[in-house]
């Protein structure tokens, strides 16, 4: 094991990465609340976890979605369990972002010089709310079929490029199959590999940067001894 490691080590440097990580400092505000990013991040690995058992029984299709979502419910071994903390930990997910937002940003954390890890952030969040509205749709029953009429109709109060755009979000002219493969497609394709690609690099910029610090608002600041002293000084000498 030994020779093993020292090989590993040689081309990856493991110890260097875990002598960093130990040894990062974390300022003496942090609290509660600058965790909410943290279970955010916790959230994101459940659904994927959750999410990708969900798949081995789950068939997008129109006509065998409703079907399926019952099945895994009530025929599959702990799928009620999968299925229900996929559920729950979304509405968690969505809640812990917007309350990370608010955070950062009653903080001050996306000034200078975090202003990139506020984009990605906030790209993140947008990503975030998406899940939602393509995974509200995915077992195709009345709300998630009247939630993607809805949605994708929004764009024709546009003028002009509002009937193409709506096309192209639906695949054809009304909700179908084209319609539903588009949605299931962003829910488990892109959007999932969108934010992994958004999220590292949200956590690489504060990795590099540190936590933000509180906003303090600093009145009738005093000058310290010693240099009050140096400054009496230099006038006695001129």
């Amino acid at each position: 094991m030994g020779k093993v490691y020292d090989w590993f080590e040689e081309r990856l440097e493991i110890q260097a990465i875990a002598d960093d990580i130990t040894s990062k400092y974390v300022p003496p505000h942090v609290n509660i609340f600058y965790c909410l990013g943290g279970i955010t991040f916790t959230c994101f690995f459940v659904q994927e976890a959750t999410g990708f058992a969900i798949t081995f029984y789950y068939r997008p299709t129109v006509t065998e979605a409703f079907a399926s979502v019952q099945y895994i419910i009530t025929e599959v071994n702990f799928g009620w369990l999968f299925r229900s903390v996929h559920r729950w930990s979304a509405s968690i997910m969505v809640l812990k972002m917007v309350l990370h937002v608010f955070r950062v940003y009653l903080t001050g954390g996306f000034k200078k010089p975090r202003e990139l890890a506020w984009v990605t952030g906030v790209v993140f969040g947008v990503f975030t709310v998406s899940f939602g509205g393509t995974g509200y749709s995915l077992p195709w029953d009345q709300i998630g079929y009247w939630a993607v009429k809805i949605v994708t109709g929004v764009p024709e109060a546009i003028p002009v490029m509002g009937s193409p755009l709506v096309e192209l979000l639906r695949g054809s002219v009304s909700v179908g199959q084209s319609t539903f493969t588009r949605f299931y497609s962003l829910h488990t394709f892109v959007l999932p590999l969108l934010t992994a690609v958004f999220m590292s690099m949200h956590f690489f910029k504060i990795r590099k940067q540190g936590i933000s610090g509180p906003l303090l608002t600093v009145t009738n600041q005093k000058k310290p001894k010693t240099l009050v002293k140096i400054g009496k000084t230099l006038k006695s000498i001129a």
